[in-house]
């Protein structure tokens, strides 16, 4: 019985309280009453305003030591040959080999940003180099065949010889992809170097 007053009671307060909020006519030219408002009108700083609340008195902070940016990954490889040999031995593809979606993206990347250079085959011919710019080496010789998948990221990411790095116009999964891709153009030569060597 008890428990059955205590129930009428709140479900009468809780009657009360919507008829309330549905009859209290809103005065709009008027802001809402504010619970706690210190800290929505507390100081603001813009990133370059001086700020007496740091110690070095700056807004704008210095990242953390070993901070990585969100989205970018560290890439702990300098454009030199043992950084090429070392990223040989240590960068695997995130790429399966099977994988259509990303050999197809990597035909996307490879004529937006290789084929200009390398040609549509990957032989060295592209316009670019038609026009008196050096012509970069085939990717269909032995040399390109037989380096690792790593190695290429390396390329790609640094360059090499006259070749600029492309890491700030291609991103990392369109650099595994246009490997991948290139391994596809270059399967024929692999066999025929592979049938040439078994002879």
């Amino acid at each position: 019985m008890y428990m059955r007053t205590i129930n009428v009671g709140l479900g009468a307060i809780m009657v009360i309280a919507i008829v309330l909020s549905f009859a209290a006519a809103r005065d709009f030219s008027r802001p809402n009453l504010e619970f706690l408002p210190d800290m929505v009108h507390g100081p603001t700083y813009q990133a370059f305003d001086p700020n007496p609340n740091t110690e070095d008195g700056k807004t704008l902070r210095q990242p953390a030591a070993g901070s990585i940016a969100r989205g970018q990954m560290p890439f702990r490889y300098e454009r030199a040959e043992e950084d090429a040999l070392r990223a040989a031995r240590e960068l695997l593809s995130p790429v399966a080999t099977d994988d259509q979606n990303a050999i197809d993206r990597g035909a996307a990347a490879f004529a937006a940003f290789c084929q200009p250079c390398h040609g549509p085959t990957g032989a060295g011919d592209g316009m670019v180099s038609k026009r008196g710019y050096p012509p970069p080496p085939s990717l269909l010789l032995e040399h390109a065949i037989k380096m690792a998948d790593g190695q290429l990221y390396h390329v790609i990411t640094l360059g090499q010889g006259n070749m600029p790095g492309h890491a700030g116009q291609v991103s990392r999964e369109d650099r595994w992809s246009i490997i991948k891709y290139i391994r596809t153009m270059q399967e024929p030569a692999r066999q025929l170097l592979a049938g040439g060597m078994s002879k």
